[in-house]
């Protein structure tokens, strides 16, 4: 069963897609660790390095941009040993590559992608964003599966407005974000976190955390490429 099956196949039932989908996206993501870098310099390999999105679009108007995703989980373990790395890389790209998050909705009323992109709406993100991860796997003082209370109360706690914070939580803009990123997961057959997506065409596939990058890094040179 693929990934969307699977999400779609529990999507009535909650507490069935708490208790499974989750230690499966796990179990993925571990594999992700468990497999040896890989050590090859040439070209990225379809079917090894990466998959063809079929019909695949970018997850936003790429607007003369070579788009990178990553398809994340606060709640994921595997993404938050990969934010340091993904932190450093980020620094080194070329301006005509636009680094994106597509925070991924693991169950029905999961909270942490809304808070995402409430605090992506009220200014709050690029201040908080690692702190929730520290939180969650770190420091242990917010729950993996929190409430919107519990999750406003930590925004709230780092300076961002209450008010302000919990309309934007709960409003319908943040709705539509969550839906569009979790779309975008689905139709490009994320099979679990973190995901590495280039212009909605390209899946990453590798075998490590850093292979992870290391064949970005070619896919966007082979993009580049294609545009001259």
């Amino acid at each position: 069963m693929t990934w969307s099956a699977f999400v779609f196949a529990t999507q009535g039932d909650p507490m069935i897609k708490r208790s499974l989908l989750m230690p499966l996206l796990l179990l993925l993501s571990a594999a992700v660790i468990a497999a040896p870098p890989s050590t090859t310099t040439a070209g990225p390999v379809q079917g090894t390095d990466y998959e063809v999105i079929e019909g695949g679009r970018p997850f936003e108007p790429l607007a003369g941009k070579i788009e990178v995703v990553e398809v994340f989980g606060y709640w994921c373990h595997v993404c938050a040993d990969f934010q340091p790395m993904v932190d450093r890389w980020k620094r080194k790209l070329p301006k005509d590559v636009r680094f994106t998050y597509a925070p991924l909705e693991a169950a029905n009323g999961d909270q942490f992608a809304r808070g995402y992109y409430a605090a992506k709406a009220t200014g709050q993100l690029a201040r908080t964003h690692n702190a929730v991860f520290d939180a969650v796997h770190a420091q242990r003082t917010l729950p993996k599966n929190p409430t919107a209370g519990e999750l406003a109360a930590f925004y709230v706690a780092r300076g961002a407005n209450a008010k302000h914070f919990t309309t934007a939580l709960q409003s319908a803009a943040t709705t539509n974000s969550v839906r569009r990123a979790r779309e975008f997961a689905v139709r490009s057959n994320v099979p679990g976190t973190p995901t590495v997506v280039i212009n909605g065409k390209y899946r990453v596939t590798g075998r490590s955390l850093q292979d992870i990058l290391r064949i970005a890094d070619l896919l966007v040179a082979q993009e580049r490429a294609a545009k001259r």
